[in-house]
């Protein structure tokens, strides 16, 4: 394969990297590891799970979704990629809102407490970002492939289960999330690497203290 063309691909696989684990999905992948995992979450009542997973992607990624293009035409963000650091202020305020809400709803249900200290953890990590982001940018990607992984990690340790697979798998997940966003110029390495590491030891944090 020709330099150029070789180049042209691996821009093309970073941007393909960055949408399928966009920030906004990465919940949802952790309700998916929560309820797939063999762990005693994973017999919960199968409506239930549908419940939850459906209060997630509404809230947090059909609406925000939505909203994107207003924040577009009213010149709020120059892109949908949101590079600038000061563009992602009002979006991140609105995430934060968001979150509580869902975290509001969750707590109205009869659901056990690790699932719940799994979205109020994520609703304070959130939170925690948006306040760095008025002081410096940094990787969103990267902080979310870095709280899946702690999800991994908790929910192992927590519910004594050996979850070897999972972990091989959010590994590989946040090294190819971590080399795509900087293969895109999008961040730099101390960018990347303070994400990931926000995000492993933020969730980490705040599951460890709730659950």
């Amino acid at each position: 394969m020709e330099p150029g063309k070789n180049s042209s691909f691996l821009t093309s696989l970073a941007n393909f990297i960055s949408i399928v684990f966009h920030p906004l999905l990465m919940p949802l992948y952790g309700l998916i590891i929560i309820f797939t995992a063999p762990t005693l979450l994973g017999y919960m009542p199968v409506e239930l799970k549908k419940v939850l997973f459906m209060v997630v992607l509404i809230n947090n990624v059909f609406i925000p979704l939505i909203l994107f293009p207003l924040f577009r035409s009213r010149n709020i963000i120059s892109s949908y990629t949101i590079e600038a650091r000061k563009e992602r202020a009002i979006p991140l305020i609105m995430m934060s809102v968001l979150y509580s809400v869902t975290s509001f709803i969750i707590f109205r249900h009869q659901i056990p407490v690790f699932l719940k200290s799994f979205v109020f953890s994520s609703t304070f990590l959130v939170i925690l970002l948006t306040l760095i982001n008025f002081w410096w940018k940094i990787s969103i990607h990267a902080m979310a492939a870095g709280a899946l992984n702690a999800v991994v990690i908790i929910l192992s340790v927590k519910l004594i289960s050996p979850l070897v697979w999972y972990l091989i798998a959010t590994v590989l997940i946040a090294g190819l999330v971590m080399s795509a966003r900087l293969k895109l110029n999008s961040h730099n390495p101390a960018q990347v690497w303070s994400g990931f590491f926000t995000g492993f030891a933020g969730l980490s944090f705040f599951l460890m203290l709730l659950v």
